[in-house]
């Protein structure tokens, strides 16, 4: 039966999931407190440039739109490391031909926006959400140009309005909710490596870039005009932080001595630090996530998370798709839908919000350390002669639908074991031999 539903939010999460609702045959409408990003001149700013892997990828696929989303993208196949004297080494993501892909998020969302649109939704913008009938499925929206306000009444609201969900804040406090934010030491702050003569790259386009630096890394990832998009992340206070990065000669000495390379790729480094925001990270988590047959969140209004794993996007569209093969399932019967739907997909959030903050550790220490880099070289040997036996961790989370909850649970199962491996004497010699390989076929 078609129903007319509201969409609280215009995002990546927002527009796929109207693109399916749309193809479902029901009356859409986005409502989204921003301006139309439609009509507006895309820089940058605050948003980390994304990386979109196989979840995010098969959530596009399924509702036919993979194809446009892939001309705005940048593969991906591996990771670039840069030390403090500017020498780089690598590590491929996986094997031949997979890779994940560079992304703006900006225009991502003018794209979505726009199939969504010419797919029968109806967008508005300008239109805050200030409260909400949930059981009612109404909500009263305030236009942030004119202050007037408007009720607007439908059969089903969905909340996929960010990690400071209006509708999130509305399931807590009515219905009390669990609801947890968590926010973690770290900030960060978005930067830019101009193009070169002709719109050149002036680093390899086809990795992730990363400056390792324990406490603190810097990240970069390739735009399609040949600039890069590079994010900071540092923690708030003490040596090394944000804290103590105010003036010109403040930050032209911290990039000089830890990230030289990087220094001489930005001619205007402290004009971008001024005028760009430093923002907080943090973890959200949230139960259940809907309110009977009437109210939904997906995305990050249900699990916003940290960067560190690039997934964060994946993970919203992954929603889309869940909730779409749920309604399959379920028909008519939206109760039974959306609650299998907060039963099934809440683990995965948790497991999403323990992978990210695991990896975080992963690409500002571990990917400076050879004994790591070894390690992940033997266990990518061992899934090549046993993919039935292994997946590696990365590959669960970037190459397959593998959900998260469960490549968490394996990933930590494979750690335990590979801390054995890594133990035996001269594993550095020895581990392309066939005793090695025998080893972890005795343990898995």
């Amino acid at each position: 039966m078609k129903k007319n539903i509201t969409i609280v939010g215009a995002g990546l999460a927002g527009s796929l999931c109207a693109l399916y609702l749309t193809k479902r045959g029901h009356n859409v409408s986005i409502f989204e407190r921003r301006n139309d990003l439609r009509s507006e001149i895309i820089t940058a700013g605050k948003s980390i440039n994304l990386a979109l892997s196989e979840r995010g990828l098969t959530a596009l696929k399924k509702v036919g739109v993979e194809a446009e989303v892939m001309n705005i993208a940048i593969a991906m196949d591996k990771r670039i490391m840069h030390d403090e004297k500017g020498n780089l080494t690598e590590q491929l993501y996986g094997n031949d031909g997979q890779a994940i892909y560079s992304v703006s998020r900006a225009q991502l969302n003018v794209l979505m926006m726009k199939l969504a649109a010419k797919n029968g939704a109806d967008l508005y913008f300008n239109e805050k959400c200030i409260d909400a009938n949930l059981e009612d499925a109404s909500v009263i929206f305030e236009n942030t140009n004119t202050n007037q306000k408007q009720t607007v009444k439908s059969d089903l609201i969905i909340g996929a309005d960010g990690a400071f969900s209006a509708v999130r804040k509305q399931m807590v406090e009515q219905y009390d909710h669990d609801f947890d934010y968590n926010k973690i030491d770290h900030d960060y702050k978005e930067l830019h490596i101009p193009a070169g003569k002709n719109g050149s790259f002036l680093l390899d386009k086809n990795a992730l870039h990363i400056w390792p630096r324990g406490e603190f890394m810097l990240i970069a990832l390739a735009n399609l005009d040949g600039s890069f998009t590079c994010t900071l992340f540092a923690p708030k206070k003490g040596e090394k932080s944000f804290e103590g990065l105010n003036s010109e000669i403040e930050v032209e000495n911290y990039f000089s001595a830890i990230f030289p390379d990087f220094l001489n790729l930005v001619p205007d480094l402290y004009k971008q630090w001024i005028a760009n925001p430093t923002s907080g990270l943090g973890i959200i988590k949230t139960f259940p996530w809907h309110i009977k047959d009437t109210a939904v969140l997906i995305g990050d209004s249900a699990h916003a998370t940290v960067p560190f794993y690039g997934q964060g996007m994946n993970a919203s569209l992954e929603d889309c798709r869940m909730l779409d093969e749920l309604l399959d399932k379920h028909g008519e019967d939206l109760k039974s839908c959306f609650s299998e739907y907060s039963i099934t997909r809440k683990p995965n959030g948790d497991g999403l919000q323990d992978l990210s903050m695991q990896n975080f550790i992963v690409m500002r220490d571990n990917t400076a350390d050879p004994t790591f880099l070894l390690q992940k070289e033997i266990e990518k040997k061992f899934s090549n002669l046993y993919p039935e036996k292994w997946i590696p961790l990365y590959s669960m989370v970037s190459f397959t639908n593998i959900p998260y909850a469960d490549a968490w649970k394996i990933g930590m199962k494979q750690e335990k074991m590979m801390e054995e491996i890594m133990k035996i004497k001269n594993i550095e010699k020895e581990w392309e031999s066939d005793v090695i390989m025998n080893k972890m076929c005795s343990l898995v």
